[in-house]
């Protein structure tokens, strides 16, 4: 009997074994069902869009969880995302009895389903299994293992995944990032917060999202402890940005300006008119933060309706 070439090999049982997996993750019922083993030259048959097609929908299902395990037990994990199988079974200080890629599954679970959050989920924790240290104490860290991370994400699997454009900024940005919410105190002042904020940029939702859904552990009180901070976070940031956000409606020394151009003393009268002309402002009947002369030309127009005939 002939020797099987690389012609001879279809994709066509791995392409139904990721069907499959992606069925367990929105039906985990259908989990008994396993396909027929699929082989490594198999796997690497698979087109890149087949294995996006039926990957982004698991992820996006309702129960990821199984699916994960699913699409784990069938070898695609190896021949598709080695980084991601190299955290099966791979332990982490809290998690002595579990394994990272227990606590991926979770963190995936957890998140909202945007596809690009879910991404992230999967792929946040990849630079561990290379960072991993065991110091004198016995403790095991994972100093880097965000930035290791996204250098893997960067310069192996955004190719090999076929992410471009904005998916593989984002997931980049999420992998890199992903540590930064956590670390967040009450004691931080108002410029750390802004600074963070903009750093974080249009990403913010994404990054908050991540973060809450990356706090697996099984203590409640830390797990409270932890949701609280992220959620105290996210307020300061959306008091701060209303603030931000406000433009002054007027200038300052428009009243100076106005009583040097209609003759006006400091009187009632001026404060009257200066609140009128400041609602216009903030009801968007004029501009705000215009010059002073904006406002002197305005109220020249419209001296009747601001009494000043």
């Amino acid at each position: 009997m002939s020797a099987v070439t690389k012609r001879d090999v279809t994709p066509d049982r791995a392409v139904e074994a990721l069907r499959w997996a992606a069925g367990v993750a929105a039906d985990p019922s259908l989990a008994d069902r396993v396909p027929a083993r699929v082989s490594p030259a198999e796997w690497r048959a698979v087109p890149r869009e087949a294995f996006r097609e039926h990957m982004d929908r698991l992820l996006t299902s309702k129960h990821p969880e199984p699916g994960l395990d699913a699409i784990e037990s069938v070898g695609c994990l190896d021949a598709w995302i080695p980084e991601v199988a190299a955290m099966v079974g791979f332990g982490d200080n809290e998690w002595r009895h579990k394994d990272v890629w227990k606590h991926t599954k979770q963190v995936v679970k957890q998140s909202v389903p945007r596809l690009e959050v879910r991404w992230g989920a999967l792929l946040h924790d990849i630079g561990k299994p290379k960072t991993r240290r065991i110091d004198d104490r016995g403790n095991v860290t994972f100093y880097g293992h965000a930035e290791v991370g996204a250098a893997m994400f960067r310069k192996r699997v955004a190719d090999r995944l076929g992410f471009e454009g904005f998916e593989r900024e984002r997931i980049h940005f999420l992998i890199l990032h992903h540590l930064r919410a956590a670390q967040y105190e009450e004691d931080w002042t108002d410029a750390a917060v802004r600074r963070f904020y903009k750093q974080m940029g249009d990403g913010l939702r994404d990054l908050l999202d991540l973060s809450r859904a990356d706090i697996t552990t099984k203590r409640p009180e830390k797990r409270r402890r932890g949701v609280k901070q992220i959620s105290l976070l996210a307020q300061r940031i959306r008091d701060l940005k209303e603030d931000d956000d406000k433009v002054a409606p007027l200038p300052k020394g428009l009243g100076t300006k106005i009583m040097e151009a209609f003759g006006i003393p400091p009187s009632k009268r001026l404060g009257d008119l200066m609140k009128k002309l400041t609602a216009a402002a903030e009801d968007g009947d004029i501009e705000g933060g215009q010059p002073a002369e904006y406002y002197i030309a305005y109220l020249s127009e419209h001296r009747d309706e601001y009494g000043l005939d």
